[in-house]
Parts: structure tokens; sequence; C-alpha cells
């Protein structure tokens, strides 16, 4: 597997999500819940209609750990998600996300509507569909300064492995050279 960036600026999430929505409201959903709740594409792409309508949380099994999670749907969500579902019955066990073909999208279809989005946009960071959860574990840390919160995010083994996840590591070591000086 490759190695992704995060997304670090907020405007360029917002060019980003604003250029998918003007084309796709499929697939700015899938970018919406992807860099606000950070989870595995392979988790958003589980989703089924009835895990979301008319819902404020959520419940998973994560695919990759098996292990439950429950998080909130934030206001901005469960606005798409209402607008998006607006004409699919409410106890539908459907996948959420589907393609042309009417069977789940897959995680290669979301890499290249994502890699045309970001190009668009003019992004030239090595984006990829897990650049949306570490898009989410960077704009998290930085707006609450928690890496032990962020940790329990993830469910990742220490707050070591987070800050390497999300590239603070090296940034910090970056500006703490760039500020440094004798």
């Amino acid at each position: 597997m490759n190695f992704v960036d995060p997304i670090k600026s907020k405007e360029d999430i917002h060019k980003v999500e604003n250029w998918l929505a003007e084309r796709n409201p499929r697939n700015r959903l899938i970018f919406a819940m992807g860099v606000n709740l950070g989870l595995r594409i392979s988790d958003i792409l589980g989703l089924n209609v009835s895990d979301v309508y008319n819902k404020t949380h959520v419940e998973i099994r994560e695919k990759k750990t098996n292990k439950y999670k429950r998080f909130i749907l934030n206001d901005k969500l469960q606005k798409l998600i209402k607008e998006y579902l607006k004409d699919v019955p409410t106890k539908s066990k459907a996948p959420l996300f589907i393609g042309k073909k009417g069977h789940r999208l897959h995680r290669s279809q979301v890499y290249r509507f994502l890699n045309e989005a970001c190009k668009a946009v003019g992004l030239s960071e090595n984006i990829g569909c897990h650049s949306l959860r570490k898009s989410f574990g960077y704009h998290h840390f930085k707006q609450y300064n928690d890496i032990v919160l962020l940790q329990k995010i993830f469910n990742h083994s220490s707050p070591a492995v987070s800050l390497f996840y999300i590239g603070i590591d090296q940034e910090t070591i970056d500006n703490s050279y760039r500020n440094f000086e004798l």
C-alpha cells in the first residue's frame, strides 16, 4: 500500500468538497463523511441506508479490526444524508453508496473521483482514499491538541503511532529546524 498524505488546508478541503458537490451528491457525501468521521473507506462504503437514515449516531463493526465503534453524525452530515436519501425508502437495507451497475461502490471508484477532484482544484499532495481519514486526524489534532483522544478514535496502539499517522512528527521536526538558529 502506498503512503498518502492528509489534506492539511481547510481551504483545500472546502475546494474539493465544493467541486464534488457541483458534480455528484454521492461523491460529496462520501468525501464529507471521510473528513468528518475519520472512518476507513471500507467502513464508509460498508454502510447501508438503514445505518444512517434519520439517525444521530451510527454503530458499526470496523472491517479491519472487527471492533465495535459508535459515533455521532454532526449536523452537516445529517443534513447531507437527508438530502441524499430524500427519495429512498426509510427502512432500506440497501447499500448507502452504489455504483452505476447497482452494486456497492468499490474503493477504486472512490480513489478515481477523489484524485480527479484534487487535481481539478490544484492539489499536488499524494492523495488516496486513506487521505480522508488522515485529514480528519490532522485537523482533529490541530483543533483539540489531544493525541490520546485521537488515538482512541483511531484505535491506535500508542500516541506516537497516531502522530506519525497524521504526519505531525515530521512537520514538528521540520518546524523545529526552521525556527532554530544559534
